[in-house]
């Protein structure tokens, strides 16, 4: 029988390239529902990448500006500098010297972002992107499903149900739109658990 360690944090730079000779790169993804802390451990991460003095780049999709439009800011109001872009493949032209990229908000990007993040990845970066896994209805929000089969480390976060007090990993929308993609905060949307879900009558 083989012991096997779980890391529960990537490895650094440094031990890839002294186990395999060259800088290797990897994809990260922290995914959950809202108000479950994505964001400020996506902050977390880039603020720690700073302190080691690597190059970081930040990006958010340009129709997440509830907040600020050159910031990611959390729900507790943490916030750091980022570019917002129109579309995944955006990402791409204002990378340059990075060697740690964050991505906030993935759920509000199309497919292609999986295709960037591996590209950013094959070229030796460490990318992290934060996105909701469901939709408010409990479906699946691509692309967080596709980048999960990309990704080397998944962090799952959960909230704490506003129901019941349960670990929530469900969104429950509490306005009566239909659209998938509406922006806001507590008064829009709720953590529940599965049992206090209720999916909407569509």
């Amino acid at each position: 029988m083989h012991s096997h360690t779980m890391r529960s944090y990537p490895m650094g730079i440094e031990e890839v390239v002294a186990i395999t000779g060259k800088p290797s790169g990897w994809i990260e993804v922290i995914c959950g529902s809202m108000f479950s802390g994505k964001t400020e451990e996506l902050i977390r991460r880039l603020r720690r990448a700073q302190i080691a003095k690597q190059k970081v780049a930040i990006f958010k999709p340009m129709i997440d500006i509830r907040y600020s439009e050159d910031h990611i800011v959390s729900h507790n109001m943490q916030k750091i500098p980022s570019i917002a872009v129109e579309k995944a493949e955006d990402i791409l032209k204002h990378v340059k010297d990075a060697h740690v990229l964050g991505i906030d908000e993935a759920q509000f990007f199309d497919s292609s972002l999986v295709a960037v993040c591996r590209q950013l990845a094959e070229s030796g970066r460490r990318v992290i992107v934060a996105g909701l896994d469901k939709d408010y209805r409990g479906d699946p929000f691509e692309p967080i499903p596709q980048l999960l089969c990309e990704a080397e480390y998944i962090t799952k976060t959960l909230a704490i149900c506003m129901k019941c007090g349960n670990p929530a990993s469900y969104t429950q929308r509490i306005s009566k739109s239909s659209e998938r993609v509406l922006l806001g905060a507590t008064d829009t949307y709720e953590a529940r658990c599965r049992i206090c879900f209720e999916a909407p009558e569509e």
